[in-house]
């Protein structure tokens, strides 16, 4: 398959990482020379520089025989020009990034205007995990999420105090004897997806996300999962009045819960005051210790920091942690202070880039993929059929050596559902439910490649 991608930043690199090698041939464009001429020699894959508007420039590399043209530049302007020229030219399949407000609430005349197949907006992505996470109170809508005969369940481990001070091979085997497995574990807001050499120790306030056949697990949601567990959060506290926390006012807004924004910036401070009816503004540094004391930061609810700087996010999610504030979540773009923030307590860490390179891979993948839902902000549960040419086909769990944030939580085969082992081979026509973590897309789009002369 032919992928072009332009806008060589966060996003469009991402993508690279994830998409280059097996059965993709992936060109990368970007007006920056520099930055082009450093990433040529670092990936294995064609650069070119040059602005991607250019007519010239998209025949040149033969744009008409590409099958996606993805274009993931800084403004949402440029993306649609770019991709309405890219399908004139003959491109079946166009994904843009767009992500201003304006231009969402038009999202189906910008798709049949401009030719453009699929919409990828990051803030609002973001905006609606967390609106999920803070409103419903569930990281899985309703607390189960099905795939064909196979659900995974949600449960607090006290529902299950059995299994408090188990390590995870003595809960699994527990959990085994009711036909049922333990698939992933959040612990202080992180979610651990487990592999068979696990052994870390289950304890209070775990979440567990138990994997089994579905009539199985619908009968164990009756006795394990409240009936109504839906919050009632009512002050939440923004820093940052951004496009994520824009969006993620407005849902609140409509939630009914009094929402607060602290933004820097006056001039968003007044398009935030017209575009927003119930919510209040305050033009200020969301660090200013005096001024989160002055709006009675401790009684808060829930905080979340969506400001564009990881470091600032990361600063006010602990300062928030520590003030006693009950769910507390940070908007955090660069991997490595994902992994701190989690180990620090916080609730709830997103990356948009990961979250929006798992929704245009997923796009990208529709032909395999049968569902895709996103868990926490941070992992997939994914459902797919094998297909004849597949790698994965006749092979034993055990041999595909997945990376640690990936894992084959069941099987279904047939009308049966099966609970894998290391020795469990994978059939055609098996229909294969995987949990990944979102920063491992690059591992599950491998395992999802099909075998050289089989692509379609």
């Amino acid at each position: 398959m032919k992928i072009a991608i332009v806008g060589a930043g966060k996003l469009g690199l991402r993508l690279v990482d994830v998409l280059k090698g097996g059965d993709h041939v992936i060109t990368l464009i970007d007006k920056d020379e520099e930055l082009i001429s450093r990433l040529a020699a670092s990936l294995d894959i064609a650069t070119v520089a040059g602005n991607a508007k250019e007519v010239s420039l998209l025949e040149e590399i033969g744009i008409k025989d590409f099958d996606y043209f993805i274009t993931t530049t800084d403004r949402d302007e440029k993306n649609i020009v770019i991709g309405a020229t890219a399908k004139r030219l003959g491109v079946p399949k166009i994904i843009a990034r767009i992500r201003d407000p304006e231009h969402y609430r038009q999202y189906e005349f910008l798709k049949e205007t401009f030719g453009i197949d699929y919409i990828v907006n990051p803030d609002r992505s973001v905006a609606e995990e967390i609106n999920k996470y803070l409103v419903e109170k569930y990281s899985i809508r309703g607390g189960i999420l099905h795939a064909g005969k196979v659900s995974m369940l949600e449960i607090t481990v006290d529902k299950k105090p059995e299994l408090i001070g188990a390590a995870v091979p003595a809960a699994r085997e527990k959990l085994r004897r009711l036909d049922m497995s333990l698939a992933a574990i959040s612990k202080n807001g992180k979610l651990i997806i487990l592999r068979k050499d696990d052994d870390c120790v289950i304890e209070e306030d775990d979440e567990l996300y138990v994997v089994g056949d579905r009539d199985r697990i619908d009968g164990a949601a009756a006795q394990l999962v409240d009936k109504e567990r839906y919050t009632d959060i009512q002050r939440v506290m923004i820093a940052g009045g951004g496009k994520s926390g824009f969006y993620l006012a407005r849902m609140l807004e409509e939630f009914g819960a009094s929402v607060k924004i602290i933004e820097i910036d006056k001039k968003r401070c007044q398009y935030l005051s017209t575009h927003l009816q119930n919510v209040l503004i305050l033009n200020g540094d969301a660090t200013d210790i005096e001024l989160l004391n002055d709006e009675n930061f401790s009684e808060m609810d829930a905080f979340v920091s969506t400001t564009g700087f990881d470091e600032e996010n990361l600063l006010l999610a602990l300062l928030a942690k520590q003030a006693g504030i009950e769910d507390v979540i940070a908007k955090i773009s660069r991997e490595s202070f994902g992994e701190l923030i989690t180990s620090m307590g916080i609730d709830m860490v997103l990356n948009p880039v990961d979250i929006s390179a798992s929704h245009i891979v997923r796009n990208i993948k529709g032909a395999t993929i049968l569902s895709s839902q996103i868990i926490q902000g941070q992992a997939e549960f994914v459902h797919i059929a094998v297909d004849r040419g597949m790698s994965v086909l006749g092979k034993a769990i055990d041999s595909l050596k997945l990376p640690h944030g990936l894992s084959i939580a069941a099987l279904q085969r047939g009308s049966q559902v099966i609970l894998p082992e290391g020795d469990t081979k994978i059939k055609e026509g098996d229909r294969v439910v995987i949990l990944s973590m979102l920063s491992d897309s690059f591992d599950l789009e491998k395992l999802l490649r099909v075998k050289h002369g089989f692509f379609g």
